[in-house]
């Protein structure tokens, strides 16, 4: 049986994708096939699509990374799910389709009081912040953290997960709107980044301490602003690069104040190690849903499978505050016997 999907034929602008079918398959041993009722929108759909972020070896070619949907089927290996269950999950690829194939391990349940809708956003930015502030940079209550873009999906995310494991949070945002979105998803204090140089203001918020952590996404000319930031002692992540992929950088900083600089991608990453994410995950964030609002995701914008070019645009052109979607199929479809 064929199934709907979007697809492109060449690396290029919006306009390459399409919508085209592709055969549905069988779950392998430890693979569930769901059935996508939404699907997430988010920055490396955008790389792949223009050429600059290949999917790896084995992974589906067609955009997605993160979906909402039923289980329509399992693997022989799998126990944790069955069919009819309705999940949320990492995927590596596909996710722009009817059906998508993934790790059993990579699946979680929807967070209560969360729609199918909500919980599309969550795979790709809670795994990503929490493997990388959370589970690299080990931040803990009562340190403070700065995060770039936090308007932005990924930005988003980890200024209420921090908030909810009793950090401080510190945020830069470009325009007054994004502004007053980080501040309503509860940053301790945001910076405007048009209005003002970030390091100042770093430095007066934390009375020339520094903060304990950066999460950071632009690279380039902020990696050396990013030290100027931090304590002694404190860990910068990297976990994008949108300004430039190079930075010239202070050493003697990073030596002086014994900084620790790491980094990740995540769609790289093994199966077990995402597996060890969504098990982190499910055991330190997913009960915090029943009683914390503010972990709910934002959505900004919603649109068909066959409109997803709008959706591209719409990250490629920066402007949302919170997340974009892809409505594919019923939120409660017929599965399979």
């Amino acid at each position: 049986m064929d199934y709907q999907c979007v697809q492109f034929q060449q690396p290029g602008d919006v306009d390459v994708l399409q919508i085209g079918s592709v055969p549905r398959k069988c779950p392998t041993d430890q693979q569930v096939l769901i059935q996508v009722a939404y699907a997430g929108v988010n920055g490396p759909d955008i790389a792949q699509r223009r050429g600059l972020y290949p999917a790896p070896k084995g992974a589906s070619s067609i955009l997605g990374l993160e979906v909402s949907g039923t289980v329509v089927a399992v693997g022989d290996k799998v126990s944790l799910w069955q069919v009819g269950q309705q999940v949320c999950a990492l995927v590596p690829g596909g996710g722009y389709a009817e059906y998508v194939l993934t790790h059993a391990e990579h699946c979680l349940p929807i967070p209560q009081g969360l729609t199918l809708q909500q919980a599309a956003c969550l795979p790709e930015t809670f795994f990503t912040v929490w493997g990388n502030l959370f589970m690299r940079a080990k931040l803990v209550a009562d340190e403070t953290v700065l995060i770039h873009g936090g308007s932005g999906g990924i930005g988003s995310s980890a200024i209420v997960l921090a908030k909810a494991l009793g950090a401080k949070v510190i945020v830069t945002a470009r325009g007054d709107d994004k502004c007053a979105h980080c501040e309503r998803l509860g940053a301790d204090h945001v910076i405007n980044s048009e209005q003002a140089c970030f390091v100042d203001a770093v430095m007066l918020a934390t009375q020339g301490n520094g903060v304990d952590v950066v999460l950071d996404m632009v690279g380039g000319d902020y990696i050396n602003r990013n030290l100027k930031c931090l304590s002694v002692e404190g860990r910068m992540m990297s976990i994008a690069m949108q300004q430039a992929p190079k930075a010239n950088v202070d050493i003697f900083r990073l030596m002086a104040k014994r900084i620790s600089w790491s980094g990740s991608t995540l769609r790289p990453q093994s199966d077990d190690a995402k597996a060890e994410i969504a098990q982190s995950l499910q055991r330190s964030v997913w009960p915090l849903f029943a009683k914390n609002s503010q972990l709910t995701p934002v959505i900004f914008a919603e649109f068909s499978l066959a409109d997803c070019a709008q959706a591209h645009q719409i990250l490629e052109a920066g402007s949302h505050c919170g997340k974009v979607v892809l409505k594919v199929g019923m939120e409660h479809p017929a599965v399979d016997s």
